[in-house]
């Protein structure tokens, strides 16, 4: 079985993707974690990021590993060549330019590649912003987890202060939108809901409340992708 979860930045559903897959005993693969580590390359051997050939090519000859750990926040520890990137991608400046790079067909092609490799086989739960459009198509259940950008806002501020950083709430909002846009207008596989996706909104819901929605959605499937769910 494949599940495919998307949806933008900050609604939620890496933490549901986590949890979905841990409760159903399925593997887990955040695809969004590909492009930050492309992005932190590019950012590393200054290239620049609309240069689409240089960036394809750092897709194309990265060896990334990811070391799944059930239960443990992250679940996944990213590496590159043998070095844990897991924090490093995670940081602002790989947040804010992450969308440039992974506007570029040719990126996009070589990390679409690469996912479906690491997929083979099935049993995962997968999420980013275009798996139930362009890289599992045929996945059995697709998902779109959203929220409004004030309550995404919210919750990347009260994360971001867990970690020590001095940003604003209206800053973080301003930058939700940018990426909203920017994400849902790219020419190349852009963020949207699949025709048969099942349409989540998390805004005013706990995580718990939001599991609960998608577990018994997959435990039921009867057919009823495509309809939203209230709750």
């Amino acid at each position: 079985m494949i599940i495919a979860i998307d949806g933008p930045a900050g609604a939620g559903k890496s933490t549901v993707a986590q949890k979905l897959a841990s409760q159903l005993g399925l593997n887990y693969m955040d695809t969004g974690a590909l492009y930050r580590a492309v992005t932190l390359l590019a950012l590393r051997n200054h290239v620049e990021l609309e240069d689409e050939k240089q960036l394809a090519r750092l897709a194309r000859d990265m060896k990334l590993t990811v070391d799944h750990r059930d239960g443990k926040r992250p679940p996944d520890r990213v590496f590159i060549d043998g070095e844990d990137i897991t924090k490093a991608i995670r940081s602002n400046e790989v947040s804010e330019k992450v969308s440039r790079v992974s506007s570029h067909r040719a990126v996009r092609s070589q990390l679409v590649k690469k996912q479906c490799a690491m997929a083979e086989g099935g049993g995962i739960v997968v999420e980013g912003r275009d798996i139930g459009t362009v890289v599992f198509p045929q996945a059995d259940l697709k998902f779109y987890v959203t929220a409004s950008a004030n309550e995404r806002a919210k919750r990347r501020y009260e994360e971001m202060k867990k970690e020590g950083h001095g940003v604003s709430l209206q800053s973080i909002e301003r930058e939700i939108i940018r990426r909203d846009h920017q994400d849902s207008t790219r020419a190349t596989n852009p963020l949207k809901q699949a025709s048969d996706a099942v349409l989540i909104d998390t805004t005013g819901k706990s995580i718990a409340e939001v599991l609960g929605i998608l577990a018994n959605i997959v435990r039921e499937h009867t057919g009823r992708a495509g309809n939203d769910i209230e709750a």
